[in-house]
């Protein structure tokens, strides 16, 4: 009984841990929203957002993910806890979070299209439902989670293809993953929900920019308690940590 339950106490836990960052995030992302309607200003710039969403199709999310989830945080990295002094690891670090979010920016992008195309560009209470529980409980948890849990484990075991093929068994799901998906919906589910409140070409800039604030967050806070194997953190795109042996 105990093994059966320890997925789900991990998911739990890991919940707990990012619950505050998690809400540092959703109160900025509802701000942003509140604005978007309410304030001229930031609907103006929002609205630049969207065109450079509309001119720069693909490439522009590849470039845009890639700039929110490797390079501002290794930005980040490198000013607080280096000393502004950039390290061999840093560049290891971006040879593999640069493709790995540009194709993650990708994946999201195509299915954002593909949520308009199937849901409607509408912004009501049903439409936003519907993205939101396909977003989570489909998109998620069958593709963009098992995709990034791959990912992080081959860069985990230094890019070695030994034995990966562990992250696509039922065992490896139960006890990695969904633990993963579990954190991932404490902090996404409010997020997505934001996002899909806006214009479809608002909705990938918008999406970049909760990337950036989580992401960089997250590695803020885990560098000032120097943890080497954190807690799982995720983004709508399935990435994760390593677990806490």
């Amino acid at each position: 009984m105990h093994t059966e339950k320890a997925p789900l106490l991990v998911g739990l836990r890991a919940a707990k841990a990012n619950l505050v960052p998690g809400l540092i995030v959703q109160a900025l992302m509802v701000s942003l929203l509140i604005a978007y309607y309410m304030q001229p200003d930031v609907h103006k710039w929002l609205s630049a957002l969207a065109d450079a969403k509309a001119k720069g199709g693909l490439p522009f999310s590849m470039l845009t993910a890639s700039l929110a989830g490797g390079v501002l945080p290794e930005i980040l990295t490198i000013i607080a806890f280096q000393g502004g002094k950039p390290r061999r690891e840093n560049v290891r670090n971006l040879l593999f979070t640069l493709p790995y979010w540009a194709f993650d920016g990708l994946m999201v992008d195509f299915f954002y299209r593909y949520q308009t195309h199937l849901f409607g560009a509408q912004v009501d209470f049903v439409t936003v439902l519907k993205k939101v529980l396909v977003d989570q409980f489909v998109f998620s948890p069958f593709i963009t989670t098992p995709v990034g849990m791959a990912c992080y484990e081959w860069k985990h075991q230094n890019f070695s293809f030994q034995g990966l093929s562990r992250v696509w068994t039922f065992s490896f799901y139960k006890y990695k993953s969904f633990p993963t998906m579990i954190a991932c919906w404490g902090v996404w589910i409010p997020l997505v929900a934001i996002i899909y409140s806006l214009p479809p070409l608002l909705q990938f800039p918008m999406f970049s920019l909760g990337l950036t604030f989580w992401v960089m967050l997250f590695n803020y806070i885990s560098a000032v308690h120097k943890t080497k194997s954190p807690l799982p953190f995720c983004t709508e795109v399935g990435d994760a940590s390593a677990f806490q042996q």
